[in-house]
């Protein structure tokens, strides 16, 4: 797909958006009748939320004049080309990611179109792009019931798809937002849920809650119109840090409560709309990400039940060492379910070989690198083993690296290390 593919208004064959739609397990169709309410961002984290369970996972960004995604997923300047007849999605690790912002030369570029144009490069960005098989697919509106949604709305089987509604407290806010739920009733899409988002101002100094916008709104619209209340996410300050920053939340601040909150509200989607049986996870024998079969037992459930997470710091003189391949030994550090560290247990890695660090850390039940630098492959092989990585860190020693990273307050710069 091309510009000028979509500014001659060519459609998509039904058939190949059938086709394509076909693959994919459920649809989530994030709405909010309110700009302003952070909807970008819950659809960005739900989405790598899903896709850290091994679900595979896409997001779809369908705010064709002011697309957010591509800044909040780091991806600002990159871009996604065609092969053959279709459009390939970026892979953000195992998320596949399709924005109009991944198809404009320039961020500062305006897309100046009428309704049936965008209505056009929606069927386009389902009939034309190489989705493959997908568990879920996260679809970021623009604010309102307009031509974007519309579209959407539309071309969604009913029975695979539901949308997510984003709300926060106040009352302004909910009384647009209502329409986006009248308007799924209207159109026949299930409401999955409501997110309350900003729901409570977290205290960056203490971690207390305060209410800033009042509370409750999210709730009494769930009761109002009988759908689930999914959760309430607060305002957190390292949100709008991470946003900035280009550093998605669930991914850099893990461990913070407010990230749990994004793995509560998957956990409930996923249990309303299971993958299909027989369904392989997203680490599995897929087609475009398929992993060794060592690599697959690596990724299976930790056994130990005591530990509710390990770390691996690579270290030299037992300090942060700036590169991964190259360090002396690994520090591990064990969290309990609160969350408190325990001692660091320093092992020495074999002799590094391309390839071999990532099958060998997941075999000691590790749950999260952090490292001054790595390279991509390495952190490709960590993804398809399920072991979460955190780079350009900063600092000296490992469990205060730890403890900063579970606080939040990790600083973290340029991935040392990217080749």
């Amino acid at each position: 797909m091309s510009e000028n593919t979509c500014e001659h208004s060519q459609s998509s064959d039904e058939g190949a958006i059938k086709e394509k739609l076909s693959r994919i397990g459920h649809t989530f169709v994030v709405l909010s009748g309110k700009g302003g309410v952070g909807k970008s961002t819950v659809a960005v984290n739900l989405a790598l939320s899903l896709s850290g369970r091994h679900f595979r996972t896409g997001i779809l960004d369908t705010d064709i004049h002011g697309p957010s995604v591509p800044k909040l997923l780091g991806l600002t300047g990159q871009r996604i080309h065609g092969n053959g007849d279709e459009l390939v999605p970026f892979s953000y690790f195992d998320l596949k990611v399709v924005s109009m912002g991944l198809l404009l030369g320039a961020s500062d570029r305006a897309v100046i179109w009428r309704g049936p144009m965008k209505a056009n490069v929606i069927r386009q960005f389902f009939g034309d792009v190489a989705w493959g098989d997908l568990d879920y697919l996260v679809v970021d509106s623009p604010p309102g019931t307009g031509d974007e949604p519309l579209s959407v709305a539309q071309l969604l089987p009913s029975a695979k798809s539901s949308a997510i509604i984003v709300t926060t407290p106040q009352q302004v806010a909910t009384i647009d937002v209502e329409k986006s739920i009248t308007f799924c009733q209207t159109l026949g899409l299930p409401v999955s849920g409501i997110i309350e988002n900003m729901s409570g101002f977290v205290c960056p100094h203490c971690g207390q809650e305060a209410d800033v916008f009042s509370s409750g709104g999210g709730r009494r619209l769930a009761e109002k119109f009988a759908v689930p209340l999914l959760g309430a996410i607060p305002l957190d300050p390292d949100i709008v840090k991470s946003g900035d920053a280009e550093e998605p939340y669930v991914k850099y601040y893990a461990m913070t409560k407010t990230a749990r909150k994004f793995d509560e509200i998957v956990e409930q989607l996923a249990l309303m709309h299971p993958r299909a049986q027989g369904a392989p996870p997203a680490n599995g024998a897929g087609e475009e990400h398929c992993a060794s079969p060592a690599l697959k037992e690596e990724s299976e459930p930790k056994p130990n039940k005591e530990v509710s997470m390990r770390f691996a710091v690579p270290t030299n003189d037992k300090k942060l060492c700036g590169h991964f391949g190259h360090c002396e030994a690994f520090a591990l550090i064990d969290t309990d379910s609160e969350g408190k560290l325990g001692d660091e247990t320093y092992i020495v890695p074999p002799p590094h070989e391309p390839g071999l660090l990532p099958p060998w850390i997941a075999r000691q039940g590790v749950d999260c690198v952090i490292a001054g630098g790595m390279g991509a492959r390495a952190q490709q092989l960590f993804a398809e083993a399920g072991v979460r990585v955190v780079t350009g860190a900063q600092g000296e020693y490992p469990k205060e690296v730890v403890e900063n990273y579970l606080k939040g307050t990790l600083v973290t710069g340029a991935n040392t290390c990217d080749h």
